[in-house]
């Protein structure tokens, strides 16, 4: 019984260099292995890899890794209407839970606290854009700025990236449900 366990092999695709999230995937990011693959994995099998050439990495690839199906898509990562937010933010100013594709959440616009003629502190209330992570990088070496490609809608990205030069915009994960 073992032995034709051991016989009964499934040729499937492989990453053979990394892949960056969005990257269009080229034949020579793949490769194929035959392996022994238990029916619970999720494969992309190698008479498949031309349907996988030509779409984008959904989430980042990592070079030696088995190639699944939910890993590729044929759709922009900005979808129509969406403006693609680049924003450099520290790390007091993002959540220290990782930023994965796909999160939702809010650029907060915190506007410097001052006083106002009558020497009072003003309070400016915040103001808030929806947006969806696409991509986030690791903390920059010396800096630990960490830069969060953020779609936003084509009429709040303009905002964004104005609270982003600014210095005035922190980042907050939504809940899991979108509220």
């Amino acid at each position: 019984m073992l032995l034709l366990q051991v016989g009964d092999r499934t040729d499937v695709v492989t990453v053979v260099r990394d892949v960056q999230v969005g990257q269009v995937l080229a034949e020579d990011d793949l490769g194929k292995a035959s392996i022994a693959l238990d029916p619970a994995v999720k494969a992309v099998r190698s008479e498949d890899l031309k349907s996988v050439v030509g779409r984008r990495a959904a989430v980042e690839l990592k070079s030696g890794s088995l190639l699944a199906p939910s890993q590729v898509t044929k759709d922009s990562l900005v979808k129509a209407g969406e403006q693609l937010v680049p924003i450099g933010l520290e790390p007091k100013q993002i959540p220290a839970t990782e930023l994965v594709p796909g999160q939702r959440v809010q650029l907060v616009h915190v506007p410097a606290q001052g006083t106002t003629d009558t020497g009072k502190a003003s309070e400016a209330a915040a103001q808030t854009i929806e947006g969806r992570v696409v991509k986030a990088s690791g903390a920059a070496p010396g800096t630990g700025i960490v830069v969060v490609d953020v779609a936003t809608s084509a009429a709040d990205g303009p905002t964004a990236a104005v609270w982003e030069a600014a210095g005035s915009l922190h980042l907050v994960l939504a809940a899991a449900d979108g509220s």
